[in-house]
């Protein structure tokens, strides 16, 4: 890849991010349903036929979001140590995109109201059901790699990536007004206490 399009690439991922925090900084204040591309572009400073060149829609952006969480997830728990116990690998993994959401105190609330309005959003939440179906695929994989099992040939692999999806939605609907990561970490650690038995058995 040559200088030029690297800079290119870089431009275009920034103005992705610029487009993607206005989104999600106006639905935290506004609501999903009361925020329209317009205003997405305007808060940007882009014009709207710009925004259509990123994103097919405002639902697109918080798709591209949970989406962005489930890749973390994956590539944290290929990059485990290959011995670590499934616990502790699984809970590295669903804490990597949880970390990014609450390294900034700003960034943490919008992140939690984001979280909440994919969670109680008819259609946005029936995206991330969506989404996990995939991540429980990968994560599924991931763990029966680390253990040296066939993915389909007994029920470990799967349920294991159920119980870390479980534990990622008990943070999420835990997760209170002005939780700092100290507190989510704190969350995350109780729910993983719970399956953790049945993860490393």
């Amino acid at each position: 890849m040559t200088a030029r399009a690297t800079l290119a690439e870089r431009k275009r991922q920034l103005v992705a991010e610029e487009l993607r925090n206005a989104a999600m900084m106006l639905m935290a204040t506004r609501g999903f349903e009361q925020v329209t591309v317009d205003d997405i572009a305007a808060t940007a400073g882009m014009s709207r036929r710009t925004f259509f060149r990123y994103y097919a829609s405002k639902e697109d952006v918080v798709v591209r979001f949970i989406a962005d969480m489930g890749a973390d997830v994956l590539d944290e728990l290929t990059g485990r140590p290959a011995g670590e116990p499934p616990s502790v690998a699984l809970r590295h993994a669903i804490w990597r995109p949880l970390a990014g959401c609450a390294d900034q105190p700003d960034h943490a609330e919008r992140s939690r109201i984001v979280v909440r309005l994919i969670l109680d959003t008819p259609a946005l939440h029936a995206r991330w059901l969506e989404r996990q179906i995939e991540w429980r695929a990968g994560l599924s994989t991931g763990i029966a790699a680390r253990r040296g099992l066939d993915p389909e040939a007994g029920p470990y692999p799967s349920m294991a990536a159920g119980m870390a999806l479980l534990a990622l939605d008990a943070v999420l609907q835990q997760w209170q007004p002005g939780d700092d990561e100290t507190r989510l970490a704190e969350l995350t650690d109780r729910a993983f206490a719970v399956v953790a038995p049945a993860l490393d058995a």
